[in-house]
């Protein structure tokens, strides 16, 4: 099993209290792009090509639950090979 399968399964496995860090390294593993905020903004946007839907998560310590669910869901989406 691979540092990331390892990463992934702990998010997975408990969605809180999870740092921005290790989310934001999974999610541009799995090809999602990311733009920083401008202007005073703490929330980070995530972009893939085979998916219609934009994640938005803010630069929190530790992350909610809600948004690691939300990229949880997308990367399981790309897996399954579907559209949002």
């Amino acid at each position: 099993m691979t540092k990331l399968d390892k990463l992934y399964k702990k998010i997975v496995n408990n969605p809180k209290d999870i740092n921005f860090k290790d989310l934001d390294k999974l999610l541009k593993q799995h090809g999602f792009e990311c733009r920083q905020p401008g202007k005073g903004s703490s929330h980070f946007h995530y972009y893939h090509p085979k998916l219609t839907e934009i994640l938005t998560i803010p630069y929190a310590r530790p992350i909610k639950a809600i948004y690691v669910k939300r990229a949880i869901a997308a990367i399981e989406s790309l897996k399954e090979g579907g559209n949002e």
